[in-house]
């Protein structure tokens, strides 16, 4: 049987670097924010790309004009992109994939750092993997689900 949450001191002190820890209950009420702030990631990110595809197909056939503001526009896109990114990391989950829209949550499961793993779209954090692992490897909690507890301190 495992168990969300418990870990030693020490563990938590090696893993998280300053990273906040979260139960399965605390992940999935951070959703609705953290849902938010991804869908202006994965659209900020679709329009960076639409951005730097057109500079770099049409690069001959714009104004310098046309090009500086077009700069303008890309250094805007990054910089909100950044701040968004900043907010995700300020509830203390990380973004792993612009595109998708990927967000790991540091929790400890039987004592040992895993990653409780949520992609945009998905209605609950449902999924976990270990942390070297990353996305691939991600597998279901539905033998935890009913497990989450407060970390240990």
């Amino acid at each position: 049987m495992e168990s969300f949450g418990t870990a030693t001191a020490a563990q938590k002190g090696k893993i998280h670097r300053g990273r906040r820890i979260f139960t399965l209950a605390q992940a999935n009420r951070s959703l609705p924010l953290v849902s938010r702030i991804v869908s202006d990631i994965v659209a900020r990110h679709k329009k960076i790309c639409r951005i730097e595809e057109r500079c770099q197909t049409n690069d001959h056939m714009h104004s310098m004009e046309d090009l500086e503001r077009i700069r303008d526009q890309y250094a805007d896109e990054l910089d909100g992109l950044q701040d968004l990114i900043e907010e995700l990391d300020q509830i203390g989950c990380q973004l792993k994939d612009w595109q998708r829209g990927i967000v790991d949550f540091l929790a400890f499961i039987n004592g040992r750092p895993v990653e409780l793993c949520w992609r945009f779209g998905e209605s609950c954090v449902s999924h976990w993997h270990e942390v070297d692992a990353g996305f691939r490897g991600r597998q279901a909690l539905e033998d935890h689900a009913d497990k989450a507890s407060q970390p240990a301190r």
